[in-house]
C-alpha cells in the first residue's frame, strides 16, 4: 500500500532528525550563536523554507538553517513544497533574545523573500519596525485583523519595543469582525434590487409598541424561494446595512444550520451561539453570556447521551414497547424545559446589558438560516424552537424572529401564523443592474441577455460568465443570445429556467481549452466528487476518452480542477459548484443522458469494489440516481453510511428520496411521499407518528395514521396505532387494533413485529386490570424471543412480567430471580451494547440481587445526562439526613472522586449535585456510584438512589 505524501514527509523529517542530531549535545544546554541567529531570522516568520533562510548580512543562503533548527522546528505541508515553521517556545526565546527592534528589523529585511505572495503576519511585524504603524479600523477585515494580532503578540516580546496598539483592543475589533464575516462573504459579490423584500424587513423589525405596558407577540417572519433566488444574500445584506461600521442598531444573532458547530437536531446550540454573538456585542456582559454559552454546550452533551439511549430503547420490541414511547415523551419534555430556562436566563442578560448600553427598546432580532431540515410534519426540532421563540419573547418582547428556508409546514406546536416573504426573480432593472455589475460591460447586451435570462440571480451570473468567455466580440455575443430561448408567457416556471441555465452552462464549457477537459466536464456533473483515480477508473471511458497512466489523469484533473465551475472537496478532490450542480442534474431532456448514465454505472462499480462507510455512500447514492429497486439498494445499506447521504434527496426521484428519508429520518415533502414505495411511506410516517407522540399531538398522529391504507403486516404503524388509540382514551378500539394486527404479522414471518404487538397487547390488557390476558401475551412474547435467539428480546420480556408482578397485590419474587439469572448468564460484550435495558433490569432486580447494581456500573454504568445528578444528589441527602454521622463518610467519596478539580472550580460548589457533575465530567462518577453501594445505610434511600439513577429517564417511573 502506498504511503500518504504528508506521511513519508514526517518519517523523513523524524529519520532526519535521528540521523543529523549531533552527539554529546543535550537539548538543554544554551545554544550557539549560530543557532541563535538562524532562531532570530526566523522568529518573525509564520513558515520558511530553511534552505533559503539567511543570517542579517549574509549575501547567499548556505542551507545552515536545515542542520540548526532541526529540532526547533515543525514541517507545514504544501502542495508545491514543504515548509517549516519555529515551534513556539523556540519563537518567544528567540523574540525575548533579541538585540531589539533594530534587530529584529534587519533579521526580518534579510529574508523578505520568504514573506507569502498574500498578506500576513510578516508585512505587518515590518510595518511597526520601520516606523509605519497601522491603523485599526472597523472595516478591516478579519483575515488582516488577524495578521495584525499575531504580529503585535510577537513584537510585544522584542526588548524595547513601543508604540504597538492594545491587544484587548485588536481582539476586540477582531470578534466583531469575525460576527460579521459571514455576513460580508454572502454579499462580497454584487448585490441588486430587493427594495420591497429590504423595506419589508426594516418595516418588520422595527414596527413599533402595540401596548403601553406590554407588548403583543410578533409572530416570525419566514423567507422562502427557490434554491439560488438569494435568500441568505437578502438577510446579510440587511443586517450589514443596519449596522454600519460594525455597530449594530441593534442586538442580533445570526444563526446559519450549516455551520458544522451547530445542529438543527440540537436547538441548545442556537441558545449558545446567540449567547456567544450577544457577548461580543456587549462586552461588559461577555463572562456572563459565555458561562451560559459554555453551560449550553454541556446541555448539549447531556442531551445527546439522553436521546442516545431513546434511541437504543427503540432498538429492540421488547423496550419499545415496555419503555421506548414514554421515554422519548419525556427526554422531549425535559429537553424543552432544559432550553427554555437556558434562553430566559440569556434573555435576562440582554435586558441588562440594552439598558446599561442606554438604548431606548431596541429589537433583539434571531436570524435563522438554513432551516429546512427541521421544517417537516411534526418535527421535534420545529416544536423545540418554537418553545425557544416565546420563551424567548417573555422575557424580551421586542423580539423579532427571521427564518430562511421553505415555506413552514403547519406543525402541531405553532403557536401563531408566521409572517412570509417570498421571493421571485429579480425586476428587469435589477437584472441588467447585476448583469453590469457581474462585468457585462455593454448596457445593451446586458439588457438583451436579461430578456432572454430573466431575473434568477443564479441565471444572471452565469449568463455574464458566459458573455465574459465570449470576449466582447459582436458576433460571438449575438450567438449567445440567439441561443437562449425567447421569453414565454409562463417563463417564470421552474423548468424554464433551468434550460436557460443549462444552456448557459453548456456555453461555459464550450470555451474549455482542452478537449479531453471539456469532454470531462458536463458527465462529471453527476459524481459528488472527481479525483484523477476517478478520472481515470469511471469517468474517461464513458466520455470516450483513453487515460491509461495517473499521471495523464493527474493532468486532467489538475487542469479540471482550475475551471471556475468547480470547488474543492478536499485534498486531490474537486466537485462542481453546488448551485449549478444542483440545477443541471434536474435538468430533463439532454442530450448526453446515456454518457452521464454510463458514468453512474462504472461509479458503482467502482465504490462497490471498495471498502468503508464513504464508499458504501457513494454506491448507494449511484444505484439510487440509477433508479434500482429500493429495496435491493436497501440491502446494501450499513449502519452509520447515512451521514456521507444527508441532503441528497435532493438529486434523486422522489421515490429513491423517499428510501433515503426513511433511512436517514424526519419527514419528506408531499411530493416524495406521493412517489414513495408503500414501505419506504411507511417508514417515514412511523416516523413523523413517533415524533408527533412524543411531543403529545395525539390528535395529528392519528390524522396521519389514517392516510394510505391498508399497510403491510409487518408496519410499525400498527403498534403506533394502537399506541395512539390508548392515548386518545380509546383502550377498547386500542386492544383490536393490536388483535386484529398479531395474526397477519405472524403469518408474514414478521417475528419482531409479532413480538412488539404482544407486548403491546400485555400492557394494554394491564391497564384494563386483565393480568391473566397480560401475563399470557408476555409470556408468549418471551417465548418467541427465545425462539429467534434475541436473549436481549427475551430479558425484555422477562421484564415487562417483573413489573407488572411487582404492581401485584402478591408480588412473586421468582420472576424477579429468573430476570436475575438471566442478566448474570448474559455475555458483558453483549450487555454492552443495551445499556438502556441493563439498566432498567438492575434498577428492578436489585433487591433481590444485592450485586445487580454493581455489575450494571461495571458494564455500562450510569446515565451520564443532569437527571442523573439530581437523583443521586437527592438520595445522598436523604441518607445524610436520616443518620448524620455517614456525611463524613460521604463527603469523603466525594473529594476523592472529584480530586483538585474542586478547588480548580473555584471553591466548594454549591451542593451535592454540583460536586457529581464535576466528578462527571472527570469520568470517576461510576466508581463513586460503586463506593456509595458499600456504605452501611439502614435506610436503603443509596441504593435505592443509585437503581432510580440507573434508570433515569428511560420512562419506568421513580
Amino acid at each position: 500500500m502506498s504511503t500518504d505524501r504528508s506521511e513519508t514527509r514526517d518519517l523523513f523529517a523524524a529519520r532526519l532528525r535521528q540521523e543529523l542530531r549531533r552527539p554529546g549535545v543535550h537539548q538543554a544546554h544554551s545554544v550557539s550563536e549560530t543557532h541563535r541567529g538562524y532562531r532570530e531570522a526566523a522568529c518573525l516568520l509564520a513558515r520558511f523554507d530553511p534552505v533559503q533562510l539567511r543570517l542579517p548580512g549574509e549575501i547567499r543562503t548556505t542551507g545552515g538553517a536545515v542542520l540548526e533548527l532541526l529540532d526547533d522546528c515543525s514541517t507545514v505541508g504544501r502542495k508545491d513544497r514543504c515548509v517549516w515553521a519555529l515551534k513556539a517556545e523556540a519563537r518567544d526565546a528567540a523574540l525575548r533574545g533579541l538585540a531589539g527592534p533594530e534587530a529584529a528589523r534587519l533579521a526580518l529585511e534579510s529574508n523578505i523573500e520568504q514573506f507569502p505572495d498574500e498578506p500576513g503576519p510578516e508585512q505587518v511585524c515590518l510595518a511597526y519596525l520601520s516606523g509605519w504603524p497601522l491603523e485599526i479600523t472597523d472595516r478591516a477585515s478579519a483575515d488582516d485583523l488577524a495578521d495584525l494580532l499575531q504580529a503585535v503578540l510577537w513584537l510585544s516580546q522584542v526588548p524595547g519595543m513601543s508604540g504597538l496598539p492594545d491587544v484587548g483592543e485588536i481582539q476586540r475589533t477582531l470578534e466583531r469582525a469575525r460576527l460579521f464575516q459571514p455576513l460580508e462573504r454572502l454579499v462580497q459579490g454584487a448585490f441588486e434590487g430587493r427594495t420591497s423584500e429590504l423595506d419589508e424587513l426594516r418595516g418588520y423589525v422595527g414596527s413599533p409598541r402595540t401596548g403601553v405596558a406590554r407588548l403583543a407577540p410578533v409572530p416570525p417572519l419566514v423567507i422562502h424561494g427557490p434554491g439560488g433566488i438569494g435568500k441568505s444574500t437578502l438577510l446579510a445584506k440587511f443586517l450589514l446595512d443596519t449596522s454600519p461600521g460594525r455597530t449594530p442598531g441593534f442586538p442580533f444573532a445570526y444563526i446559519d444550520f450549516e455551520r458544522p458547530t451547530l445542529s438543527i437536531h440540537e436547538p441548545v446550540t442556537l441558545i449558545a451561539e446567540a449567547a456567544r454573538q450577544l457577548g461580543i456585542q456587549y462586552p461588559l456582559f461577555r463572562a456572563e453570556l459565555d458561562a451560559l454559552a459554555d453551560e449550553c454546550q454541556q446541555t448539549a452533551r447531556s442531551q445527546r447521551e439522553g436521546e442516545e439511549r431513546v434511541t437504543q430503547l427503540h432498538r429492540l420490541a421488547t423496550t419499545r414497547a415496555v419503555l421506548g414511547r414514554s421515554s422519548s415523551q419525556e427526554f422531549q419534555l425535559m429537553a424543552t424545559e432544559r432550553e427554555t430556562d437556558l434562553v430566559r436566563r440569556v434573555a435576562d442578560v440582554l435586558v441588562r446589558a440594552v439598558a446599561v448600553a442606554d438604548r431606548e427598546d431596541p429589537p433583539f432580532v434571531l436570524v435563522i438560516d438554513s432551516f429546512e431540515a427541521a421544517q417537516y410534519r411534526g418535527s421535534p426540532m420545529l416544536g423545540r424552537m418554537w418553545a425557544i421563540c416565546v420563551a424567548l419573547q417573555n422575557v424580551y418582547p421586542r423580539l423579532r424572529v427571521v427564518v430562511s428556508g421553505r415555506a413552514p409546514v403547519d406543525h402541531p406546536a405553532r403557536a401563531m401564523t408566521p409572517l412570509d416573504i417570498e421571493l421571485h426573480d429579480l425586476d428587469p432593472q435589477a437584472a441588467v443592474s447585476l448583469l453590469m455589475s457581474c462585468g457585462v460591460e455593454d448596457p445593451e447586451v446586458a439588457q438583451a441577455l436579461a430578456d432572454r435570462v430573466g431575473g434568477h440571480p443564479l441565471s444572471l451570473r452565469l449568463a455574464a460568465r458566459a458573455a465574459a468567455l465570449a470576449g466582447g466580440e459582436t458576433g460571438r455575443m449575438d450567438d449567445l443570445i440567439r441561443s437562449l430561448p425567447a421569453r414565454r408567457r409562463d417563463f417564470f416556471r421552474r423548468v424554464d429556467q433551468m434550460l436557460v441555465q443549462g444552456i448557459l452552462y453548456d456555453r461555459i464549457l464550450s470555451h474549455i481549452a482542452n478537449e479531453d477537459v471539456r469532454r470531462l466536464a458536463r458527465p462529471g456533473l453527476v459524481l459528488r466528487v472527481i479525483t484523477p483515480e476517478i478520472i481515470k477508473d469511471v469517468l474517461a471511458e464513458p466520455c470516450g476518452l483513453r487515460v491509461e497512466s495517473p499521471d495523464h489523469a493527474r493532468v486532467l484533473f489538475d487542469e479540471l480542477s482550475r475551471l471556475d465551475l468547480v470547488e474543492s472537496a478536499g485534498p486531490d478532490a474537486v466537485r462542481h459548484r453546488a448551485d449549478v450542480r444542483a440545477i443541471m442534474l434536474r435538468l430533463p431532456g439532454s442530450d448526453r443522458t446515456d454518457v452521464m448514465r454510463a458514468v453512474e454505472r462504472r461509479a458503482v462499480e467502482y465504490y462497490a469494489a471498495r471498502d468503508g462507510l464513504e464508499a458504501r455512500a457513494e454506491e448507494i447514492y449511484h444505484r439510487l440516481r440509477l433508479n434500482e429497486n429500493p429495496r435491493s439498494v436497501q440491502a446494501r445499506w450499513l449502519p452509520g453510511v447515512g451521514r456521507f447521504l444527508v441532503g441528497a434527496q435532493q438529486e434523486m426521484t422522489p421515490r429513491a428520496a423517499a428510501l433515503l428519508t426513511a433511512n436517514l429520518g424526519g419527514g419528506a415533502p408531499d411530493r416524495v411521499m406521493e412517489g414513495a414505495d408503500q414501505e419506504d411511506w411507511e417508514r417515514i410516517a412511523a416516523r413523523e407518528v413517533e415524533d408527533l407522540l412524543a411531543q403529545g399531538f395525539t390528535q395529528a398522529a392519528y390524522a396521519r395514521l389514517g392516510e394510505r391504507r391498508p399497510w403491510t403486516p409487518c408496519s410499525s404503524l400498527h403498534a403506533l396505532l394502537a399506541e395512539t388509540l390508548s392515548r386518545l382514551g380509546r383502550p377498547e378500539d386500542a386492544r383490536k387494533a393490536v388483535s386484529n394486527a398479531i395474526g397477519p404479522a405472524e403469518r408474514a414471518g414478521c417475528a419482531e413485529r409479532q413480538l412488539e404487538l404482544l407486548l403491546l397487547s400485555a400492557r394494554l390488557a394491564e391497564e384494563a386490570d386483565d393480568l391473566v390476558g397480560a401475563d399470557t401475551d408476555l409470556r408468549l412474547a418471551e417465548d418467541i424471543a427465545v425462539g429467534i435467539g434475541h436473549d436481549l428480546e427475551a430479558m425484555g420480556a422477562l421484564l415487562a412480567r417483573a413489573r407488572m408482578v411487582a404492581g401485584a397485590e402478591i408480588p412473586d419474587p421468582q420472576v424477579d430471580r429468573e430476570l436475575a439469572m438471566r442478566l448474570r448468564v448474559l455475555p458483558d460484550a453483549v450487555l454492552a451494547g443495551q445499556p438502556a435495558l441493563v439498566r432498567a433490569v438492575a434498577s428492578q432486580i436489585y433487591a433481590e440481587d444485592p450485586g445487580a447494581l454493581d455489575h450494571a456500573l461495571d458494564v455500562v454504568g450510569l446515565p451520564e445526562e443532569d437527571e442523573t445528578l439530581d437523583i443521586l444528589g437527592g438520595a445522598m441527602s436523604r441518607a445524610s439526613s436520616e443518620r448524620p454521622g455517614m456525611l463524613g463518610d460521604l463527603m469523603e467519596m466525594l473529594d476523592e472522586a472529584v480530586g483538585p478539580q474542586r478547588q480548580q472550580a473555584g471553591g466548594s460548589p454549591s451542593g451535592i449535585t454540583d460536586i457529581l457533575r464535576l466528578a462527571r465530567d472527570r469520568g470517576t462518577l461510576d466508581g463513586l456510584a460503586r463506593q456509595l453501594l458499600t456504605v452501611l445505610d439502614e435506610s436503603g434511600e443509596i441504593a435505592a438512589g443509585v437503581a432510580a439513577a440507573m434508570r433515569a429517564g428511560a420512562g419506568g417511573g421513580p
